[in-house]
């Protein structure tokens, strides 16, 4: 990647359309990659999940991301000229610092089957993808791994079995493709303590080497950007690795969109960034605050010792609260352990209002040079 990145998470972008969503640009509606290639992105960010799918077929809901979904998804984006970057997640449904469940078709497996199947799998994924013509330009192994992968075998503090499972789908990569740099991403990207703990740990433990180390920074959790800014300082300083923001977003409404969703209360989750996270945020929940925070949050992580943050992903600009488009059913929930309910929890979060038209953040975007 010769260009600093401006990237996008669509992967609920096929659920969306599904259910009616629709997207505009000052009126004139269009494809939701049309347009926000329009204003700057030039790589598209996936997540995959092994098998999100019950035994009769049900999808887990959350963009439903299994491989065939997420290579219709790459294939518009090359269509259109955007490369995509591949995340993998190493399990059925959503993983992140509260959970890592093993895909149930490797439960029962001990740490070296395990360490087996995450090679196996990322290497299959990767050729599969290849012959559809859609290697990917950049490869995360694992999603949001401050608390470890695969528990409760790869869950902090195990950060042998941790090293194990991560160099795996490292392995993988490498030999499937020379050429496709490996991401290693974290959550909470102003907590200095995590990242150094984590990658001291990974290191002493013989973790293989890889390019990208990710970021997840959401203001309203994770801390000021200053303490992103002294993060990403000592990252570049003490590991000398490419910096990359592969999450972040910003509320732009407080408005409930129950309306659009057409659930009934008990079935809602609600929206993550709600007015008791919003207050810990010194940006209001307008567009225009969404605005001022991407112009701030650009120029902080631009100022990275050498230039090495190679840019940033907005988390999901296009999950409309399209009714049918939620973030987990209930049979996701019990595979996830999860109390549910469902619903969409970031519609708030958009680069697109909840009636699908672009927000002035955008033009930030567009306009942003490092």
């Amino acid at each position: 990647m010769d260009k600093w990145i401006k990237a996008m998470d669509l992967s609920s972008l096929s659920e969306v359309e599904r259910a009616g969503g629709r997207f505009y640009d000052h009126g004139v509606e269009g494809d939701a990659m049309d347009i926000l290639k329009s204003y700057g992105m030039n790589l598209l960010r996936l997540r995959l999940w092994n098998d999100p799918y019950t035994e009769d077929g049900e999808s887990y809901g959350g963009g439903g991301c299994d491989l065939t979904t997420v290579l219709g998804l790459a294939g518009r984006a090359k269509e259109k000229g955007i490369g995509w970057m591949l995340d993998f997640h190493y399990s059925d449904c959503w993983t992140d610092p509260g959970k890592q469940t093993v895909p149930k078709a490797w439960r029962g497996m001990d740490v070296p089957q395990l360490e087996r199947a995450v090679y196996e799998y990322t290497f299959e994924t990767l050729n599969q993808c290849k012959e559809k013509g859609l290697t990917p330009k950049l490869v995360a192994v694992g999603n949001e791994l401050s608390n470890g992968l695969l528990w409760p075998y790869g869950k902090t503090p195990e950060y042998g079995n941790i090293a194990r499972f991560v160099s795996a789908g490292i392995r993988a990569v490498r030999e499937a493709s020379d050429s496709i740099p490996v991401m290693v991403h974290l959550d909470n990207g102003g907590n200095q303590q995590l990242y150094q703990t984590w990658f001291d740990a990974y290191i002493e433990n013989g973790g293989a080497d890889f390019e990208y180390i990710g970021l997840s920074y959401y203001p309203f959790w994770h801390g000021t950007l200053d303490m992103l800014e002294a993060n990403m300082k000592m990252l570049a300083k003490r590991y000398h690795k490419k910096l990359f923001i592969a999450e972040v977003s910003m509320g732009y409404t407080l408005m409930d969109y129950a309306e659009y969703e057409k659930l009934d209360a008990a079935n809602r989750k609600g929206m993550a960034a709600k007015p008791e996270v919003a207050s810990d945020v010194p940006y209001p929940m307008t567009k225009q605050g969404q605005a001022d925070f991407m112009s701030d949050f650009l120029q902080t992580i631009s100022r990275t010792p050498n230039k090495l943050c190679q840019g940033f992903c907005y988390w999901e600009p296009a999950w409309l609260p399209a009714p049918g488009s939620q973030w987990a059913t209930r049979s996701a929930c019990e595979y996830m352990g999860e109390k549910g309910p469902g619903g969409n929890e970031w519609a708030n979060q958009a680069l697109f209002d909840y009636d699908g038209h672009a927000l002035p953040a955008l033009s930030v975007i567009r306009d942003f040079q490092p």
